[in-house]
């Protein structure tokens, strides 16, 4: 595995790995107490310029494919994180890293996003949660939860 050769991308270096994640309490799926297991593995491109995933869950039904691109300019705090799916969706993000607690979030009058991931010390666990907004960020509702292992 290589390194970050993006200082930028330095104090999110721990994502790098394999990961197993537990998707639940998803608003989406017709049993709210359904739990849905997948992994993930985020790894650096282009000489450790940027981070991708690409993750699929099988339990998905069709299957589900993302793949998310995760890049920052050296003199912004914030990241920006390219994402798209086999579903024809792709979407923008801005995403952050501070004090254990990774955030990202997308405002569109349409549909917005917010998520917040809580870094354990150790860096092996992630809880997180999805929010949902359809009125342009007025209101927010719950989507779902995931929590993260390092593998």
């Amino acid at each position: 595995m290589s390194s970050a050769n993006n200082p930028a991308l330095g104090n999110i270096a721990f994502l790098v790995g394999d990961w197993s994640i537990e998707l639940s309490n998803a608003s989406f799926l017709p049993d709210p107490k359904q739990k849905i297991n997948f992994s993930v593995t985020y790894e650096w491109k282009a000489d450790g310029a940027v981070i991708a995933v690409q993750q699929g869950s099988a339990e998905a039904n069709p299957p589900q494919v993302a793949t998310w691109i995760i890049g920052r300019d050296e003199d912004d705090d914030n990241y920006t994180v390219l994402y798209a799916d086999n579903r024809g969706v792709s979407r923008v993000y801005q995403m952050s890293f501070k004090n254990n607690v990774w955030k990202m979030w997308r405002n569109n009058s349409k549909f917005s996003q917010r998520f917040e991931g809580k870094v354990s010390e150790d860096k092996n666990t992630i809880n997180a949660k999805w929010e949902k907004s359809v009125d342009g960020g007025k209101t927010w509702e719950h989507d779902f939860n995931l929590t993260y292992k390092s593998s």
